[in-house]
Formats: structure tokens, C-alpha cells, sequence
């Protein structure tokens, strides 16, 4: 059995006192130059490995990390985020985690805002969140920086920000990649729909992102000829007014091949179209809530892209545990992997 190496054998063999081990590995008081790089060297040498859980156990500290989230009632999508962070919260609260939330109404920036200066004077250790909306996204990650609190975001990229971590999706290749699903079979000189089930599109920028990554494949593949449509549809909700919508979108493009849906709200079309119409027309969305699912094995939906959001949210926390606690570097940029989903494949999902 291989012997562990301790803070004593450390100091003998770099001929220093335990408590000059002590103060490289903690970063704290003075070490002459000289000495720390000797304590190092020495570190590497017998391959000494700091016990960080134990440490971070010893030190009884306690870390209190704000997550904001939208109001899971408004949106199923919204369970998955949160299911992932409940989960790593119950990893991680032994070691001094404390997790706060915070939830906004899904489709109102004022109110994001509104919940978002309050996590700001709660002065927490680390936020965990969602920038879906660009402008007061923008505002949080930057206040955060000023007050130096770490920041993971999930969800929605914002490129340059300073943040600790970005968790989730690259929303152009999501794009990219619904194009390219949509190419497979579709009708010569058709016409494919993007559309918005949202209100504030264009603040949105992992939507904006995935419109850019759509068009941009079918500008680099023009072969079949498809007309690119982008429709805004701000009244979703309303069924009576999206089932209005739906038929009249029917009428107007009789060549009508395929729609590609940004978001998590295919469904709510699905609901509005007559069966005739979602045989015909290829429909792909993303992620697996349950409606979206059961359309999936109806084939009513041709492809689902899931983008992870349990995973974003439970390695969104880990991150901060990880870098609140054991002090771990995280890398800035977590892509997750965009995962094809079909009518075969969906039953491995479903957990």
C-alpha cells in the first residue's frame, strides 16, 4: 500500500518547518521566493496531494450561493435546470454550500432585474444563472465582476464576459446542426419557417445565435433551393389565437416543408395543427419535456435537440462548490454535447 505523504515529510525533505508547508499550501503569509519554489518542487517531487474536503471540513466554513431562475410554473423547460442544481446541492451542502433562489417571470427583463439587485445586496459567495435576456444579463455578469463574485451562467452564452464559467449549449452549432436535420429529405424549393415562440426575441441572444447558425448552413448549402423564413409569435399562449396562427401559416406557404422551433414550445404548435398538416410538415424542436416527448413517439416531431439542462444546472453548481471550496481552476467555456433525439432513442431518455 502506497504510503501518504503528509505536510511533515514535505517540510523535511525541503528543510522548512510544517508551518512554512502550511503557508505555500494555503497561499497565505510570507514565503520567500526561494523557499516556496523549493516547498513546490518538493511537492511535486513526492507526488503530495492536499486533502481539499478535508480542509474545506476543518475551516467550517460556510458558502451561500444565489441561483436565479425562472418560475419553473411558466415553463416545464425550467424543472430540468433546477433538477439539476437541487442535485448537486445535496452533493455539496455537507461541505458549507448553502444554495438561495431566487425565481423571475420567464418572459418579463424588468422582473429579472428586479430579482436580480436583490441577489446583488444579499452579498452572496457565488451566483449561479440564466442570462436570457441580453441587455440585463450583460448588467448582472458585469456587477458581479465589480463585487467580485464569482458568476457561473447557463443556458445563454454571453461572448467576453467575465464570468467564472459558462454552462451549456454552443446555441450557433444548435442552429447549425437543426439545419442540417431539416436538409435530410426536405422538399426541393420548399420553404422552412424559424420560429420564435417568444416575446423579446431579439434581446434574446442564444436565440438570435441559433437563427444565425440556421441560415448560415443553408447559405453554405443552397443545392435545394429553400426559402428561410423567421416568424415571431409573441401570443403562445393564447391557443386560440396560435391556432388561428398555425392555419393561416398553413395557407399562405403552400410549400411549407419544415419549421424549425428555437425553443422548448414545439408542442404548443403540435396542439394547434391538424394532424394532416405535422405528417407533412418536418417539425424540429428542442428538448424533452414530456409534451415534446409524446408528439416525439407520435411522430408528430421529426427531432429533438436536447441541450442538457439538467446537467447545466447541476454542473453550474459544482463549479462553484469547486471553486469556493477546493479552490479548483474551471474552465470558462463548458460546452454540452447537443444530443439528436428521435422516436427509437427517446426511451433512453426518459430519466
Amino acid at each position: 500500500m502506497k504510503k501518504r505523504i503528509r505536510i511533515k515529510d514535505v517540510a523535511e525533505r525541503a528543510g522548512v518547518s510544517p508551518g512554512t508547508v502550511d503557508r505555500v499550501i494555503h497561499k497565505r503569509g510570507r514565503v520567500a521566493p526561494d523557499v516556496k519554489k523549493r516547498v513546490l518542487a518538493v511537492m511535486k517531487e513526492l507526488g503530495y496531494q492536499r486533502n481539499l474536503i478535508a480542509s474545506a471540513l476543518a475551516k467550517n466554513e460556510s458558502y451561500r450561493v444565489a441561483v436565479l431562475l425562472p418560475d419553473y410554473n411558466e415553463d416545464p423547460y425550467w424543472v430540468q435546470p433546477f433538477t439539476g442544481v437541487e442535485k448537486a446541492r445535496k452533493q455539496v451542502q455537507h461541505y458549507g454550500i448553502i444554495v438561495e433562489y431566487h425565481f423571475f417571470e420567464l418572459l418579463n427583463p424588468a422582473h429579472f432585474f428586479e430579482q436580480a439587485t436583490k441577489v446583488l445586496e444579499s452579498a452572496p459567495a457565488g451566483v449561479l444563472f440564466p442570462p436570457l435576456f441580453l441587455k440585463e444579463g450583460e448588467w448582472l455578469l458585469k456587477e458581479c465582476e465589480k463585487r467580485e463574485i464569482p458568476c457561473v451562467s447557463i443556458n445563454t452564452n454571453i461572448s467576453g464576459a467575465k464570468n467564472l464559467s459558462y454552462i451549456g449549449q454552443d446555441s450557433y452549432q444548435s442552429g447549425v446542426l437543426a439545419a442540417r436535420l431539416m436538409n435530410f429529405g426536405i422538399t426541393p424549393n420548399g420553404t422552412a419557417i424559424i420560429m420564435d415562440f417568444s416575446k423579446g426575441a431579439p434581446n434574446a441572444k442564444h436565440l438570435v445565435e441559433k437563427k444565425e447558425g440556421f441560415n448560415d448552413y443553408f447559405k453554405a448549402n443552397p443545392e435545394n433551393k429553400i426559402q428561410i423564413l423567421t416568424i415571431v409569435m409573441e401570443d403562445f399562449n393564447d391557443k386560440k389565437k396560435l391556432k388561428t396562427f398555425m392555419n393561416d401559416l398553413i395557407l399562405k406557404y403552400p410549400n411549407l416543408a419544415g419549421i424549425f422551433f428555437t425553443n422548448s414550445r414545439a408542442y404548443k404548435a403540435i396542439e394547434c395543427m391538424d394532424d394532416e398538416i405535422s405528417q407533412k410538415v418536418k417539425i424540429i424542436g428542442f428538448d424533452l419535456i414530456k409534451r415534446n416527448r409524446a408528439y416525439l413517439a407520435e411522430d408528430k416531431i421529426n427531432f429533438l435537440i436536447n441541450q442538457n439542462p439538467i446537467e447545466q444546472g447541476y454542473l453550474g453548481l459544482q463549479s462553484l462548490y469547486k471553486h469556493l471550496v477546493l479552490k479548483e481552476e474551471i474552465a470558462p467555456i463548458q460546452f454540452l454535447p447537443l444530443d439528436i433525439v428521435v422516436k427509437e432513442n427517446v426511451q433512453y431518455y426518459h430519466k
